[in-house]
């Protein structure tokens, strides 16, 4: 651990001398501005950049000494900000090309590292959606908040993952047809964004994708 936080504060170093640090601040903060959307973005692929093949708590070092205080810049919730840097600095262990979870899981499977890596992203690309639910609805980090408004969060996030996952691996109860895919897509990222509305909406089409893969099922055994 103190080789790992040692490296960790060389990096730091180098990006608080080299000016990396403050140039990414006056870069992306501005674009918060225009879309807060963007800047999240942009703070997520500086995350997963300068987390490739670093330790966990060197990680986290990194990632709130220099990506950190771009997310509080913008006016996203102290927590709600490490939460989004460490998650993003993490997910860097299955993301190519370094992806050390990849290759370490390639290894005893025997498989190809490159392979690995991409189909662990493939697979855990709706998780990717997580931290942007903390940064945009900081409230199921427990802030600001009641305990009914967090129940009401987790409930449509984990349905909008359900969704979002379905419709990217093309399988709910049964192989999904194209406009099922996008149907379930559609209503995952409504249910993910903070609303009532778009809560109410995604939930249908993600009903309505369910009820449609029950009919579907039920046609087939018939036959």
């Amino acid at each position: 651990m103190g080789i790992a936080c040692a490296v960790a504060g060389l990096i730091s170093a180098v990006v608080t001398f080299t000016g990396l640090g403050a140039q990414l601040l006056t870069t992306i903060v501005p674009l918060a501005a225009k879309s807060s959307f963007l800047a999240l973005f942009l703070t997520m692929l500086c995350c997963i950049v300068l987390g490739m093949g670093v330790p966990t708590t060197a990680n986290y070092v990194i990632m709130a000494s220099i990506t950190a205080p771009i997310l509080i810049e913008m006016g996203i919730p102290i927590l709600a900000a490490h939460m989004f840097v460490f998650y993003f600095g993490i997910v860097a262990d299955i993301t190519p090309p370094v992806a050390l979870a990849a290759y370490a899981g390639s290894a005893i499977a025997g498989s190809n590292p490159l392979k690995t890596g991409v189909n662990a992203t493939r697979l855990a690309i709706a998780a990717f959606i997580v931290p942007y639910i903390f940064a945009f609805n900081p409230a199921m980090l427990f802030i600001d908040t009641m305990w009914y408004d967090v129940v009401l969060i987790v409930v449509s996030s984990i349905i909008g993952m359900f969704g979002i996952s379905a419709g990217l691996e093309g399988y709910m109860l049964r192989s999904l047809k194209i406009y099922e895919r996008l149907l379930a897509i559609a209503g995952g990222l409504l249910l993910v964004i903070p609303g009532i509305v778009t809560d109410l909406v995604g939930l249908l089409l993600v009903a309505l994708v369910v009820v449609l893969q029950l009919l579907g099922r039920r046609a087939h055994a018939k036959r």
